[in-house]
């Protein structure tokens, strides 16, 4: 049932915030509320509205990895080559069963469906694990403009948890993606520690590259005058590697390192894009590049995307790797707690690549 609110109701930004972040309605029940201007509080500055305007100018594209190939030395390769050149690459034929990509799909549409009552009982005041969370935009409290997305953030700690805190309605499906998806991520994460000296991903270097998990499920509405706002605005993330499924839409655009264009980051069908983030340009010292990138908002579709943040445990200590420094490499990051750099990042808005300056030397 789409929400029964006239848009004369918004008279002021305050009613609209009430009615998106409060009340819990996000962005996809003001989209459905049939409002035909975008609410002022979503207009993003000029230099945001501008990115818009020049998105789709370049004909460069980020790499596409087949990780069938048999000769796994080129794939490890090409995977690493990507890291440092690009931070983000797609892969095909990665093991992980489509029909656990298509569950995962359906079961964001259905959560994100759920009656506002049922989806509020998992926001920030009413969830009863802090480990569960439903919430509109990144940081409403910190941010000048909103972001037009919603999300469903899952951080897994046991199986027993998620049976006991996360929502039925796609508890089973977020599950089975993340451990089908477990192989992969441990392949990657091994062709890129071997290329940094690290011989194998013991319990120590597993803690640091992928001690904790975090899934999203995401979900951005129509939006009206899309071109004044962003789905997602200027980032990069604060994992070791984040592993994202997306639908048919697109939207999700990356800032090329060597043009600084922004490319778009096409779907392809049964794909997954890889890209590194913060801890991992930290660890191996600046070899691997955690990029910018951004989601422009849609005015025809609604899109979701379901991203895996693979991080280190909350409590390791971050900075670049002894084996990378071996060489007499100098250190451009210091060691930091990871928790620490993780309560810097959610503190402001999103801010481009400003975070990873808070861990250089």
């Amino acid at each position: 049932m789409a929400p029964t609110l006239s848009t004369t109701q918004f008279s002021n930004p305050a009613e609209v915030t009430d009615f998106v972040v409060h009340k819990g309605n996000g962005v996809k029940g003001l989209s459905e509320t049939g409002i035909k201007a975008l609410p002022d509080q979503y207009i993003q500055p000029f230099e945001e509205r501008l990115i818009n305007k020049f998105v789709n100018e370049t004909d460069e594209a980020i790499p596409v990895i087949d990780m069938s190939n048999p000769d796994e030395n080129r794939v490890a390769e090409a995977v690493c080559d990507a890291a440092e050149k690009w931070g983000f690459f797609q892969v095909i034929n990665h093991g992980v069963p489509l029909e656990v990509l298509d569950d995962v799909k359906s079961a964001t549409h259905r959560f994100f469906n759920l009656p506002v009552e049922e989806k509020c009982k998992f926001t920030k005041e009413n969830s009863l694990s802090t480990n569960v969370r439903f919430g509109t935009s990144f940081s409403p409290l910190a941010e000048k403009a909103l972001e037009w997305k919603d999300y469903l953030s899952l951080f897994f700690v046991s199986e027993a948890e998620a049976e006991q805190f996360w929502p039925d309605i796609c508890r089973n499906e977020t599950l089975e993606y993340i451990d089908k998806s477990k192989k992969m991520v441990r392949k990657l994460l091994e062709y890129l520690g071997k290329n940094l000296n690290v011989k194998e991903l013991d319990e120590t270097k597993e803690s640091l590259f992928m001690g904790s998990i975090r899934v999203n499920l995401n979900y951005y509405p129509i939006c009206p005058n899309p071109d004044l706002t962003v789905g997602v605005g200027r980032h990069s993330d604060v994992s070791s590697l984040t592993i994202l499924l997306q639908d048919q839409i697109g939207g999700l655009h990356v800032r090329s390192l060597a043009s600084g264009n922004w490319v778009h980051v096409p779907p392809v069908p049964g794909s997954f894009v890889i890209n590194i983030g913060d801890a991992m340009q930290i660890l191996s010292n600046g070899r691997y590049k955690s990029v910018e990138h951004r989601v422009l908002a849609n005015g025809n579709n609604n899109r979701i995307s379901v991203p895996i943040f693979v991080n280190p445990k909350p409590e390791s200590v971050i900075g670049p790797l002894p084996e990378v420094i071996a060489n007499g490499e100098e250190p451009i990051y210091r060691d930091i707690l990871y928790s620490d750099y993780v309560r810097y990042f959610f503190r402001k808005a999103h801010d481009g690549k400003k975070t990873v300056d808070y861990a250089k030397i």
